[in-house]
């Protein structure tokens, strides 16, 4: 799937962060016996947060929700991935349609499922997507609560998704779970949003955080009514 991400608050507060592709660099080392692979670090970040599980996975619901000041906005999704069929239901109308076969009268919808799947399950777009190259850097102040963390900075290209060029860094911990995150539209120098990731849950193995706020705690995106089954 093509996809870029794009962060972006509308007047009805509706958020879209669309996302991109990737390509993943991978390293096989030989031995006598066996060729072995050596995971990379987004493949580590995957794995802790239960990717191997993902294969178990028929359907997920979920509630996206966005406070910002004293407006709330939120739409809820029933997902299938194995048979590619989305479900949205808004507070204005009720959207059936499969990922395979949108056509443009679903790409609002389609960018809406992807921008809110993306903040439930972003560690797993970073194996399934290509399209952006990634550095590394570690022992980085992390830019709201300072802790010490490694700092991924991901650049997608210029060519793919809705929104192509955009960059945003992410800042894991030791146990390659993401703590906070940054969005850089087009690549800006100065991120356009920071927000944590936290109140974290595990449901059939799959950990997905349900908590992003900012510093000042004025803006809050978080999932509710979260069924993994």
């Amino acid at each position: 799937m093509k996809k870029s991400i794009l962060i972006s608050l509308l007047v009805t507060t509706t958020f879209f962060i669309v996302g991109c592709q990737e390509s993943t660099k991978k390293k096989t080392e030989s031995s006598p016996n066996k060729e072995t692979k050596e995971l990379s670090i987004l493949e580590k970040i995957a794995n802790a947060n239960g990717y191997e599980n993902w294969k178990d996975v028929n359907k997920i619901t979920y509630t996206f929700n966005v406070d910002r000041d004293s407006s709330h906005f939120q739409r809820t999704w029933h997902w299938s991935p194995k048979e590619e069929k989305v479900t949205l239901i808004s507070s204005k109308d009720t959207i059936n349609y499969h990922t395979s076969q949108k056509d443009s009268t679903l790409t609002k919808t389609d960018q809406a499922f992807i921008n809110d799947k993306y903040w439930l399950l972003f560690p797993f777009q970073l194996v399934w997507d290509k399209g952006f190259d990634y550095t590394v850097k570690e022992e980085i102040n992390s830019p709201l609560h300072k802790e010490i963390l490694t700092e991924i900075s991901i650049s997608y290209n210029n060519e793919d998704g809705y929104t192509p060029g955009d960059m945003y860094k992410i800042y894991i911990n030791k146990d390659y779970m993401i703590k906070e995150w940054s969005f850089h539209p087009q690549g800006a120098e100065k991120a356009a949003l920071v927000n944590t990731w936290e109140d974290y849950e595990s449901q059939k193995g799959i950990k997905f955080a349900k908590m992003h706020q900012d510093s000042t705690g004025s803006f809050k995106l978080y999932f509710t009514n979260v069924s993994i089954q």
